[in-house]
């Protein structure tokens, strides 16, 4: 399942980088099970589609309003042949407001069948601050963090 979990989680990561550069928070959460778990980039918990749409449409006319957004998958594991784990980056441009400027962050998605297609189940997206990924970082940094150094 491979090389079909990486064209599925493309496909969900394109659908999504497409809703969120046209603004439409319903199009956005309809890739996402009706009772799935949100976990925002500040860290706050939401559960449910309807909780999805209704943040990403505040947001949408907020802080991210004309935002523009490049996702990127990084990885797709399976497990089993119902589970599919994602990573994937994100590049924000937001062009004014309080969060203007250029964001990066790295997200975690679960995804599971659901009535004949695919979706995220489990959705996790942290900002990242201006350094390496931790593969291109290496062992140094993994190192740095234990010590308390990070």
């Amino acid at each position: 399942m491979g090389v079909q979990a990486e064209q599925i989680a493309r496909e969900i990561l394109e659908r999504l980088e497409g809703a969120w550069n046209a603004a439409d928070a319903q199009a956005w959460a309809d890739q996402f099970m009706e009772d799935a778990d949100f976990v925002t980039v500040r860290g706050d918990y939401f559960r449910g589609r309807e909780d999805i749409v209704g943040g990403h449409h505040a947001i949408f006319s907020t802080i991210y309003k004309d935002s523009q957004n490049r996702l990127e998958l990084l990885r797709t594991r399976t497990i089993g042949e119902a589970v599919i784990v994602a990573h994937a980056r994100a590049q924000l441009a937001v062009p004014a407001g309080p969060m203007a400027g250029q964001h990066r962050a790295v997200m975690s998605l679960t995804l599971v069948p659901d009535d004949g297609r695919w979706r995220i189940v489990s959705f996790h997206n942290t900002f990242r601050l201006e350094q390496p990924f931790g593969q291109e970082a290496g062992l140094d940094r993994w190192h740095d963090h234990a010590a308390g150094r990070s």
